[in-house]
């Protein structure tokens, strides 16, 4: 486990201090900073509307769910019960771009989140036409962007995006899993006894 730790923060001192340049920095600190780059998942939002109609509500619906569970395991659960100080504060050589508090560092929420929301993006359109496939590359590419970006400005370890990544993945697999349950099993044979005593 020590040696884990080490190789670590041995990847994260690589990331943070030698793959950095001066033209990335105003990149990393907007993808990083929700306030900043919201905007980008509203995009998206109307992007399934528009692809989706009706049923794009009950696909925001599944990533509005997936985010806050992914979210509620990252940072009400495994942070305070890891307790693992970020390496910001923790190690000696850090590049610090944003202003952090001394929250704890694993897991990464902010990769949980971009994860779940793009998680749930693949299974809905990663089958469909062309510009839809390129959009779930655009989310899939996004969300790894954001969580690079947790390591870049120095605010987390590879360990805890990698965390944080598994954990959306996971909660977007299971919410989906859910209300697919839910519809074949509760919601269309009751609609579809509503539509045989109509007719």
């Amino acid at each position: 486990m020590e040696m884990a730790g080490e190789i670590d923060a041995w990847v994260f001192r690589w990331i943070n201090l030698q793959l950095v340049h001066p033209a990335c920095d105003d990149l990393m600190v907007f993808l990083t900073t929700f306030k900043l780059s919201s905007h980008i998942f509203l995009l998206a939002g109307v992007f399934v509307l528009v692809r989706k109609g009706r049923s794009g509500m009950a696909i925001l619906a599944i990533a509005l769910l997936s985010v806050g569970i992914s979210d509620f395991i990252a940072s009400g659960i495994l942070k305070p019960f890891v307790q693992r100080i970020r390496p910001c504060f923790a190690l000696d050589s850090c590049r610090l771009l944003i202003n952090q508090s001394h929250s704890y560092s694993f897991a990464s929420s902010h990769a949980a989140n971009s994860a779940a929301a793009a998680s749930v993006i693949w299974i809905f359109f990663h089958r469909g036409s062309p510009v839809e496939r390129f959009f779930v590359v655009l989310m899939a590419f996004y969300a790894l962007l954001v969580g690079y970006s947790r390591i870049y400005v120095g605010v987390h370890y590879p360990g805890d995006v990698l965390a944080g990544v598994l954990i959306g993945c996971a909660s977007a697999a299971a919410v989906y899993a859910v209300s697919s349950w839910f519809f074949k099993n509760l919601l269309q044979p009751h609609l579809l006894g509503r539509r045989s005593s109509q007719s």
